[in-house]
């Protein structure tokens, strides 16, 4: 599992990173907003989990966490030095899964690290029924329907479905696709076949492949599903 910590006190920073990475998860650490800012950029879809403290050099916290929210459905957890109801209170309505007060016991953040965690996962389980459009996706039953009759899509169209539908209004580069169609079916797909199973999924799925509205293009960024 990967973790973005965004802290600027690198004693705290580095203390938190060595705890984490112990506790078997990977880390991508910043000192800033400015330089997380490009990290959630590129890399957004690869985290599991936020951690960020709201006072930062050029900026808070509560930025990063809307860029977040605005853009994914992963949890964050808030650090902060001022147990304040007001702090805490606008950090949990922009959509914080929890918040810790500076000092704490790694052990402490660990553990409200797993709880958080086992919550989204829960949540996620329950998510069964995935609906974009007239298609409906039971991921239980790996079954998809157009207008409630079933389509049969290959093993690699299902799972590229599934990457778009994990990802709605988001736009993914060809790069992010085939990264994912990789780590997933331990394949090699290469640009050309991406092609081809991006048109035999319109193909199924649009009910007019040349003018699609589930699948769409984005000129010179790559593909997204929904808004």
């Amino acid at each position: 599992m990967k973790i973005l910590l965004v802290e600027d006190d690198r004693t705290i920073a580095s203390g938190l990173e060595y705890s984490l990475q112990q506790d078997q998860f990977t880390t991508v650490l910043c000192y800033d907003v400015g330089s997380a800012q490009r990290v959630l950029n590129e890399q957004l879809d690869q985290f599991t989990l936020c951690i960020f403290d709201i006072s930062l050099p050029d900026g808070t916290g509560y930025e990063l966490c809307k860029i977040v929210k605005e853009r994914s459905d992963i949890p964050v957890i808030f650090l902060t030095a001022i147990d304040d109801e007001v702090n805490v209170v606008m950090g949990l309505d922009m959509g914080a899964d929890d918040y810790i007060t500076k000092p704490f016991r790694i052990r402490e953040l660990l553990s409200r690290i797993k709880s958080v965690l086992r919550r989204y996962h829960k949540q996620a389980q329950t998510k069964s029924i995935i609906e974009i459009e007239h298609v409906r996706i039971n991921t239980l039953e790996g079954k998809v329907y157009k207008n409630g009759d079933e389509i049969s899509l290959t093993a690699l169209e299902y799972r590229l479905l599934l990457i778009f539908a994990n990802h709605l209004g988001q736009v993914l580069s060809r790069n992010q696709l085939l990264e994912r169609i990789w780590d997933v079916a331990g394949d090699f797909v290469n640009d050309n076949t991406l092609t081809v199973y991006i048109k035999r999924l319109r193909e199924k799925l649009e009910d007019n492949a040349q003018d699609p509205t589930i699948i769409k293009t984005v000129r010179g960024l790559g593909y997204k599903v929904g808004d």
